[in-house]
């Protein structure tokens, strides 16, 4: 009876999820919320803004005008959660470790869902070793610099 209420439940919810227009990016990752429900997650705040695209990223910062501008501090692209996996060239050491161990049964680059789900131990462990705050002391670096050079001046 409680594994049939579960299923039910998980029916429902995995309904609503799919009719909403809410949470794009956290879709991306976990389209199936049973496959998600299997996981034990420990959050840590790269891996909660990266799967919903909230947090320490310049698009959504940029987006509420936290920030002027949605450029990422490897000046190749907006550093959304896309440019993060898949582009950032400040970021290219950790992310090929990831790439590494995907690419022994998958091609590069992999979907968001399978990096969540099939290769989560790996993914997580690129999230871990990542600092979003890493992409930011480098233009806190360039604004010193700049602030040093008019100070200078």
């Amino acid at each position: 009876m409680l594994t049939e209420l579960n299923e039910q439940s998980v029916k429902q919810w995995q309904n609503e999820w799919g009719r909403s227009s809410k949470g794009v990016i956290t879709k991306s990752f976990f389209p199936k919320i049973a496959d998600r429900l299997k996981l034990r997650i420990n959050a840590t705040p790269n891996f909660t803004a990266t799967v919903t695209g909230h947090g320490n990223i310049k698009t959504y910062l940029c987006k509420y005008k936290i920030i002027e501008s949605p450029t990422c501090s490897c000046d190749e692209g907006e550093q959304s959660v896309d440019h993060i996996l898949y582009e950032c060239k400040l970021l290219e050491h950790e992310s090929d470790r990831l790439k590494a161990a995907v690419i022994r049964s998958e091609n590069w680059p992999v979907s968001k869902d399978k990096l969540s789900i099939k290769f989560y131990k790996n993914f997580k462990e690129f999230e871990n070793g990542i600092l979003l705050d890493k992409v930011r002391c480098v233009n806190m670096t360039r604004e010193i610099r700049n602030q040093n050079c008019k100070w200078n001046r």
